[in-house]
């Protein structure tokens, strides 16, 4: 799986003036549904860049979200509120897991999931960088794939993620043309495998 995940806004007014900790907890609080566009570059730990993609993503919390990559390939990431599945449409090929499996520390469970997140991370203010106000989200399981988590905030909603694995490896996302609780259609989350698709269950 290339990435799992996903991201979101909530009102510029409420946030206005908020340091990022505290945008991150009205956005948990104030926000049930959400869709934006993506770009998503992945670099190594020399920051050459390794893969670059651009997508759509929504969600429904807790625990549902579509995350689709349009180029340089076509993927699909669904989570239906209890199965995750992802889709390669050039392989043909489906993966499934139960989604607390996936979830539970994950990148997604800061904003797809409960709003219960200082259980399962440490979070921490970093302060203003380059128009955006920061917050540090390192998981207290040593079990999870990335390292550190940030998200960066402006008055008008979650603006960036960056993830670095333990292995140096970061992944960064932007988002743009978000939407805070728009009304999303049930059919969003829900996946079936295309008929003759390979399918592996983890």
């Amino acid at each position: 799986m290339r990435l799992v995940l996903t991201a979101w806004l909530f009102f510029y007014s409420a946030l206005a003036g908020a340091a990022g900790l505290d945008m991150l907890r009205i956005f948990l609080q104030q926000t049930t549904t959400g869709k934006a566009r993506f770009a998503q570059i992945i670099v190594d730990k020399n920051m050459k860049q390794l893969q670059q993609a651009t997508g759509t993503m929504h969600f429904a919390r807790p625990g549902k979200f579509r995350w689709e990559y349009e180029k340089p390939y076509e993927q699909l990431i669904v989570g239906d509120g209890s199965r995750l599945w992802v889709y390669d449409k050039d392989l043909n090929q489906v993966s499934v897991r139960k989604l607390d499996q996936a979830l539970g520390d994950s990148p997604a469970a800061l904003l797809a999931g409960s709003s219960e997140i200082e259980k399962i991370y440490n979070l921490t203010n970093l302060g203003n960088q380059e128009g955006l106000d920061w917050v540090e989200a390192v998981p207290k399981s040593k079990e999870n794939a990335f390292e550190r988590i940030r998200l960066g905030f402006s008055e008008s909603g979650l603006q960036a993620m960056e993830l670095r694995d333990q292995f140096g490896q970061a992944t960064v996302i932007k988002f743009a043309e978000v939407e805070r609780n728009p009304k999303l259609s049930p059919e969003l989350f829900k996946f079936v495998p295309p008929k003759g698709a390979d399918v592996i269950r983890e």
